[in-house]
């Protein structure tokens, strides 16, 4: 298994939630497994694709993968998820439900981009802006970062300064608005409103490419310097 390579290497940290970060399918997306360290207890976010990939690394852990948290339903991020879900006999946890007709769709999605086919699902629990989601004994926030998606969310984890925040923010980029019912005006007041008040420090792993922080973003991102 072949990690990313970022200048922030704390995939184990001294709290109990750690995590690992898996690049699946050809769109290189950031899979992440999640754990908590006491109970071992792990979830997937985002199993686009490269099942045996993923539980591989699960093995190696020596976690137990007990759910599937998505941001999105775009192929690259869901593609995967029910056949895990069905594998594996897991929960589905989010997205939004504006993301229904992506969902929906993903068997379109599939074609079009050349994925293998994408096995329907539907989310055991879907996700609304001021909700958790919890790993063991480990609990994190969600927050509704419509713009990319209107059913995009993300997964806040401020014990240990971490975001998960699918295709909202890039290291020096953002998230496409050009697919059906994306928002350029509400990604950035998601981005601003949603995403700054985690804090500066707070390192985000996005959908694709490496990590970076808020503040770095906010200093250097074309896309958002200064707001």
């Amino acid at each position: 298994m072949t990690g990313l390579s970022n200048p922030f290497p704390n995939h184990r940290t001294p709290a109990m939630l750690h995590y690992l970060t898996i690049p699946v399918t050809a769109f290189d997306q950031n899979c992440s497994l999640v754990w908590c360290d006491e109970t071992l207890s792990a979830a997937v976010i985002d199993p686009g694709g490269d099942l045996t990939r993923i539980l591989a690394s699960v093995k190696r852990l020596g976690v137990k993968l007990e759910q599937i948290w998505l941001t999105h339903a775009h192929i690259d991020h869901a593609g995967g998820t029910g056949e895990l879900a069905e594998m594996l006999n897991l929960p589905i946890v989010g997205p939004h439900p504006c993301d229904q007709f992506w969902i929906d769709g993903l068997a379109q999605q599939s074609r079009q981009f050349g994925f293998p086919p994408a096995q329907p699902f539907t989310p055991t629990r879907w996700l609304h802006d001021g909700d958790t989601v919890t790993v063991g004994k480990e609990t994190l926030n969600v927050r509704h970062c419509p713009g990319h998606t209107p059913g995009h969310v993300v997964f806040h984890a401020p014990q240990i300064e971490r975001a998960f925040v699918g295709d909202v923010l890039f290291a020096g980029s953002i998230g496409r608005t050009d697919f059906p019912q994306g928002d350029h005006d509400q990604l950035i007041a998601s981005i601003t409103g949603r995403l700054w008040p985690m804090g500066d420090e707070t390192v985000f792993i996005p959908g694709h490419g490496p990590e970076s922080t808020f503040g770095r973003e906010r200093k250097s991102n074309p896309y958002v310097r200064g707001t």
